[in-house]
């Protein structure tokens, strides 16, 4: 098996295939989306394409959760602006020597970086045949990292990878033991406004995920 590469970053929904349900194809976008916006701080362009999805004048948010966190994403994109954004990523998720807020489960499952939970990332990767490009300086257990694998597990052409199967194992070996960790760091850090809504939105839709791969 020839080895593919994963993107990450703004320009990454490009970079798959289109194969799947709308329900799964629309996993796989809240993936690219969530992965974009932990990997680097969103520009105008993206802010504003997520203000749009929910044109003025909508009818107030339905009673699923899923639907009330999007709402607060959307709110915070409507009142910031790009460099608002860049500066609380830069403050607390870079930092001068070691930033307020990890995104690598390494740091939460072993306490510090470049630890086990690395080394078991590579190894899935590895069995899938992907490798990180060489143009991303972040480790492959970078959150942004996980979600484009799982991205790519969802909307991918190769059914031999690509399949619900290595997005449940996937997903529960290297993504469900921590995220709740992290989201609780974003959260509980009260320098952090537009990451808010981003961590309450990725709690809720992976507890859906999770919920979901228990059904199978």
């Amino acid at each position: 098996m020839s080895e593919s590469t994963i993107p990450t970053g703004r320009d990454a929904p490009t970079e798959v295939g289109d194969i799947g349900t709308p329900e799964d194809l629309a996993r796989a976008d809240l993936y690219g989306l969530l992965a974009s916006l932990y990997f680097e701080p969103p520009d105008q362009t993206l802010l504003d394409m997520i203000v749009a999805s929910v044109p003025e004048g909508s009818p107030p948010p339905d009673e699923a959760p899923l639907s009330h966190v999007w709402q607060g994403l959307v709110d915070a994109a409507k009142e910031s602006k790009a460099a608002d954004w860049k500066a609380e990523y830069s403050s607390e998720f870079m930092g001068v020597g070691r930033p307020n807020v990890f995104l690598n489960s390494s740091f939460y499952l072993a306490g510090h970086l470049n630890e086990k939970p690395l080394v078991e990332v590579r190894r899935a990767l590895a069995e899938f045949g992907l490798e990180s490009s060489e143009e991303v300086t972040e480790t492959e257990d970078h959150v942004s990292a996980l979600f484009e694998v799982m991205r790519y597990l969802i909307a991918g052409d190769d059914v031999e990878i690509s399949n619900l199967t290595n997005q449940r194992v996937f997903f529960n070996d290297h993504i469900r033991p921590w995220y709740d960790d992290l989201c609780d760091a974003i959260e509980n850090n009260p320098a952090m406004h537009l990451y808010y809504p981003v961590a309450a939105l990725t709690r809720e839709f992976l507890a859906i995920e999770g919920q979901a791969f228990d059904m199978m």
